[in-house]
This record gives structure tokens, C-alpha cells and sequence, in this order.
């Protein structure tokens, strides 16, 4: 027997193995292996480079999830400010983003799953996941987009979802997975925040009823050890309030009844362990809320693979948007020595990761978002300890840290839109410095013309 057909039957022999130790109980997908390494990510266009995966192999994960935007399956049409179909502007009257055929889109995650790190990826770890809008077909998408039906089919084949699985019979593609034995048991959640979601501004909802009901009882089920949730959009941080009206970004923070709503559900669920991983953003960075249940709860940005807010920019550049990220007020980011800048915000391709150590007393978390490399850029080392419900004999008492309690929308306006403020007060001295230029160049040019006269 050669050498490529016995590393065939190796990886048949693996499949049938996890097939074995592999069941569904009420639609989630549960699996005895006990599991101390995650890794995940969003934000990755099929058709840029993506020497990430190299980073993500050498972290050696036993599981990675997809965040989202995990093709780019729209079409981006340039900016046009002038002419018949106008992109930009106040005068705009031509969408900048169209959706893609069935068959583009099926070409685009042909090209995403032949890559070869992310082949090798799909070789030693299990790979789940969810969408975001660009995946889902539209920029910005929600509940009135078209092709969502044939655009979720997609999805879970590109995921090597069961045939059988109870996902290709749901309206969206949110999931739970459960892993190792009781006392050591990982539960993941992955909300679907598009199928359902309703227009922006409209503080409506974001899961709609059924996904609503689900995660109710999902969360009031049995319990787990920890319980990490995956929303493709961020759940605490709400920049946004804060950037506008120079930039928008998605987030839980534009429905916040809804997040109210998941919040109480949490804290009502009586869970220990609960924490947030999120995309969609195309930087990395952690923030806390100490003030939605009785610990912090964490959200672990990481955006994206290939997409990033520095690399659209020239190198040169780099500082301003560092500086821009340093400037910009928030009141949930994490920050500490373990930034490799001072705003605690990563710009450049990354990856986020997850260690567990089950052996150490309490059970200790690693949540890191690493570079290309695979080095830490930003991170935080917590325990079970600090992450637990009221009820428990070692839980964290309420009021202990209250430092990241306060919501960006709730600063005093002159922090809050401090970014606007400058930016408008160094656009006003340029204007009013070109205006000087130009002044002084007619002035010299006529004074010439004088002379010239009188010569």
C-alpha cells in the first residue's frame, strides 16, 4: 500500500472515529472529545492571499469557526461620483453593492475551500461556522434579501454540512455544538444575525422568533462549562456612536432592545463561563461589559483574514489610521500591556484563539487575537472563577468592576464625537489655508501682470 493511499484510509479511519463519538440531541450537535483549543476568524476574500492559515496551523486548533464574510460573494462596483450610475454621493442613484449569481457565488467558495492552508485546516480541525452579509449576498443585507434560501444552501455545503443536518431545514443557519465530558464541556452557540434581521434604525430584531426561541432554550437546557456565543457582528462594543458621522459600523448596539434582550437572557439563564467572539469589523480587539449579568462579559473581535482597515491604505498611512483607532472614545475595549498599540486595536490581518487549560485550579482562559504570524497582539488571561453566575460558590459579587459600565452612546457629546470635531477643525484649516494659497497666487500673478504692463 503506498504512501497517499494509507494517509487516505488514515483520514477515512479519523472520519468514521469523530462519526462515532458524534450525536445530535434537540438540534445540537454534541461530540465527547474534550476540547482546549479554538481558533476563529472572519472577513476573508477568496480571491486575496492568505498566508494566515500558516499562523493558524502552527496554533494547532481542534476546532475553528467561521465568523462570517467567509467569502465575498457580492460585487463591489467602483465609486463613481459622476456620470450615469452614480455610486456616491448625494446625487447617488446606482446601488455600490449587487448580489452574484448562484453559480458566481458557487465558483467563489470553490476558490475559498481549494485554498491550500485552509485545505490543510479542514484536514486537522472541525470547521463550523456562520455568515455575515457578504456570504449572505448582499452588503448590509437582512430579512428582505432575495436569495437567502439558495445563498444558506451554499453556506452549509461550503461547510460540509450533513445532508440530513437540521440546518438545511430551518429558515437561517444558526447552530449549537457541544464538546467533552460534563465538567469540561465547551457549548457553542452561532447566531444567525441576517435571515431575520430587521432594517437598520429600526430597533426591531436582529434573530426574529424562531432563532429567539431556540437560543431560550438552548441556553435554559443543560448547562456547560463554558459557553461561548458567535455573532457575526459585535455584541458590546458600539463604535458607531462614537465615529459617526464620519463612519457606521454594524452591531448589536443599533437594536438595543435586542441586546438588552440577549443580555437578560444570559443573566436569566443563571450560566457561568459566557463569552462573545465576533467579525464583520476588519480590525481586532477585545471589549467587556460589566454591567449586562453579575461578571464581565467579553467579546473577542477578530476581522479579518485578509481584510483590514489598515490595508486599504498605503504603508505610509498606517500611523494616521493608528492614531485614528487610539482617538476614537471607547468605553468597552479592553486595554492593557498586552497590546502591541496603544489603542488596544489591531488593523492588519488576524486571527482570534482560545485556550483552556481544564488542569489548572481554577480552569484558566487564554482569548488572544493573533497576527500573521501567529503572535498575540492584544489578549486577556481570565478564569471560570471571575466568569460565574451569582449562584456559584465562586462567583465575582456585583459591583466588583464597573469600570467598563458605561455605553459610548451615553458620553457627554464633546467626547463623544471628538473624531467628528477634528476632523472637521482640520478640514476648515486646510480650507482655509488652500484658500490663502490661492489668494496669494492670484495676488502675485497680478502684480506681475501690472509690472509687465508698466514695462
Amino acid at each position: 500500500m503506498g504512501l497517499e493511499q494509507r494517509q487516505r484510509r488514515w483520514r477515512w479511519c479519523a472520519v468514521v472515529f469523530m462519526g462515532m463519538i458524534t450525536i445530535t440531541v434537540n438540534g445540537s450537535n454534541t461530540h465527547t472529545k474534550q476540547v482546549s483549543r479554538i481558533a476563529f476568524g472572519s472577513c476573508s476574500n477568496q480571491s486575496a492571499p492568505q498566508p494566515i492559515w500558516d499562523a493558524v496551523l502552527d496554533f494547532h486548533p481542534q476546532v475553528f469557526i467561521w465568523l462570517g464574510d467567509n467569502i465575498y460573494g457580492d460585487i463591489k462596483r467602483p465609486f463613481k461620483l459622476f456620470g450615469r450610475e452614480r455610486t456616491i454621493g448625494p446625487w447617488k442613484n446606482a446601488p455600490r453593492f449587487i448580489p452574484s449569481s448562484e453559480e458566481e457565488m458557487e465558483a467563489k467558495y470553490r476558490k475559498a475551500k481549494s485554498n491550500p492552508g485552509y485545505a490543510q485546516l479542514k484536514e486537522n480541525a472541525e470547521v463550523i461556522g456562520t455568515w455575515d452579509d457578504h456570504d449572505y449576498g448582499l452588503n448590509d443585507a437582512g430579512k428582505e434579501f432575495h436569495r437567502k434560501i439558495i445563498n444558506q444552501k451554499l453556506l452549509l455545503d461550503f461547510l460540509d454540512e450533513p445532508q440530513d443536518s437540521p440546518r438545511r431545514k430551518q429558515a437561517g443557519v444558526y447552530a449549537s455544538y457541544k464538546y467533552g465530558p460534563p465538567g469540561r464541556d465547551v457549548q457553542i452557540f452561532l447566531l444567525d444575525t441576517r435571515y431575520h434581521r430587521d432594517p437598520l434604525g429600526s430597533d426591531g430584531t436582529i434573530l426574529g422568533n424562531s432563532q429567539w426561541s431556540w437560543l431560550e432554550r438552548e441556553l435554559k437546557g443543560s448547562s456547560a462549562a463554558i459557553t461561548i456565543i458567535g455573532s457575526s457582528i459585535q455584541v458590546v462594543s458600539n463604535l458607531s456612536a462614537t465615529i459617526q458621522p464620519l463612519f457606521s459600523m454594524e452591531s448589536w448596539a443599533h437594536f438595543p432592545r435586542e441586546r438588552d434582550r440577549l443580555f437578560k437572557l444570559i443573566a436569566d439563564s443563571k450560566r457561568g463561563g459566557v463569552f462573545f467572539i465576533s467579525g464583520d469589523v476588519h480590525f481586532g480587539e477585545i471589549t467587556r461589559y460589566d454591567c449586562a449579568v453579575d461578571y464581565p462579559l467579553y467579546d473577542v473581535t477578530s476581522s479579518g483574514v485578509t481584510q483590514s482597515v489598515e490595508g486599504v491604505v498605503p504603508p505610509f498611512l498606517h500611523f494616521l489610521v493608528r492614531f485614528v483607532a487610539w482617538l476614537t472614545p471607547s468605553t468597552m475595549r479592553v486595554k492593557g500591556p498586552n497590546c502591541r498599540y496603544k489603542s488596544c486595536v489591531y488593523g492588519q490581518p488576524n486571527f482570534g484563539t482560545i485556550e483552556i487549560d481544564w488542569d489548572s485550579h481554577p480552569v484558566t482562559l487564554k482569548l488572544n487575537v493573533r497576527d500573521k504570524n501567529g503572535i498575540a497582539v492584544t489578549g486577556i488571561n481570565t478564569s471560570l472563577v471571575e466568569l460565574q453566575a451569582p449562584n456559584s460558590e465562586d462567583s465575582v459579587k456585583v459591583g466588583h468592576d464597573r469600570r467598563h459600565c458605561t455605553l459610548e452612546v451615553s458620553l457627554p457629546w464633546i467626547i463623544r464625537y471628538r473624531l467628528a470635531i477634528l476632523f472637521s477643525i482640520t478640514l476648515a484649516v486646510l480650507l482655509v489655508v488652500f484658500i490663502g494659497l490661492v489668494y496669494t497666487a492670484i495676488t502675485v500673478f497680478r502684480k506681475a501682470v501690472c509690472k509687465r504692463k508698466q514695462e
